[in-house]
């Protein structure tokens, strides 16, 4: 299926120079979503998925009941948006596209995940892939850390990273191909 033509695109948008791609039409029609849903599960190598909101939750969630190896959720979001128990949240800093930003995730959400042996792997998952700066900035926050539940070590690992959408003419892929496996579902231009 082409779901390239489902897209809206929007010059100078957040700022000048930055073109907003906008996936919000893919959800105006079931059958497009359920097909996509299929697809983007396949490309996922682990049964944690990351996702920063906010339109990654959109298309992360689904995930769950789709065909495939994800079986947990984890979410990534703003300042003030994620409720803790004290030492339980864990901020990265990331850079966007058009400037730095703080994102959040819980440990505990961590502990939740599928284990493999000693080892949690993750899928990076967000709707678009542009610079590269959000996925980067999560990977290296969790790349090799250890985390003890039980008593056991368990060493995280961003094992690929999947995206809606990749802006080709962008450095994300660039950014993160020395990290792990870099996937997108849909390619495009940023000048589309």
């Amino acid at each position: 299926m082409d779901y390239k033509n489902s897209l809206n695109f929007y010059p100078d948008f957040p700022i000048e120079g930055v073109t907003f791609v906008d996936v919000l039409p893919l959800l105006q029609d079931k059958d497009v979503f359920r097909s996509l849903t299929a697809d983007l599960v396949k490309l996922c190598d682990s049964p944690n998925l990351i996702a920063p909101e906010a339109r990654g939750f959109l298309f992360a969630a689904p995930m769950l009941y789709a065909d495939g190896p994800v079986r947990t959720v984890l979410p990534v979001r703003k300042k003030g948006k994620l409720p803790h128990n004290p030492g339980d949240l864990v901020q990265v800093q990331i850079m966007k596209e058009y400037g730095p930003d703080n994102l959040y995730f819980r440990i505990s959400d961590l502990r939740a995940c599928v284990k493999e042996g000693d080892c949690i792997e993750l899928t990076f998952f967000d709707d678009i892939l542009a610079t590269g700066g959000t996925a980067k900035g999560l990977a290296d926050s969790l790349n090799g850390q250890k985390l003890s539940i039980d008593g056991k070590d368990f060493t995280l690992k961003v094992k690929d990273f999947v995206f809606l959408i990749e802006i080709d003419d962008l450095p994300g892929r660039a950014c993160l191909e020395g990290i792990a496996p870099v996937k997108a579902l849909i390619h495009v231009k940023e000048q589309e």
